[in-house]
């Protein structure tokens, strides 16, 4: 199993400026409806909120259902793999953008840091975990 998550943006061209840009993520494909973004095991989808429909039965993505605040209740979770490579990352998203919570050691034995993306996504960049494994 692997896992690909898909976001749905207003403006493309921002929001892949800021993951490749910013978090180092690499195009590998982009189309007018479309963007996949990838940094090592971590494939990220990029779809424009202008085509969803503005409402549809059922649960599926729409205008109106993205139009408060879009990633309530996720926390994407980017494990790095060492402290300096996350220090590093920190100290070049301090200057473009939004930190919401800055870099401090856990409770739990990780450091990590927390910001929003350009939709308000939320993201948490961290080291892996304090036993120095992957989740």
């Amino acid at each position: 199993m692997r896992l690909r998550i898909e976001l749905f943006v207003e403006d493309m061209d921002v929001s892949i400026g800021f993951y490749r840009d910013l978090l180092g993520f690499q195009v590998e494909r982009r189309d007018e409806g479309y963007a996949s973004l990838r940094q090592g095991q971590v494939v990220l989808g990029l779809g424009p909120v202008a085509k969803l429909p503005e409402q549809a039965e059922g649960q599926g993505f729409t205008r109106q259902r993205l139009s408060g605040d879009k990633g309530a209740g996720v926390e994407i979770v980017l494990e790095l793999d060492d402290l300096d490579t996350l220090q590093t990352f920190y100290e070049r998203c301090q200057h473009q953008a939004t930190i919401s919570e800055p870099l401090k050691l856990r409770h739990w034995g990780l450091h990590d840091f927390r910001l929003t993306d350009p939709d308000g996504y939320y993201l948490r960049l961290t080291h892996g975990n304090a036993a120095g494994q992957s989740w």
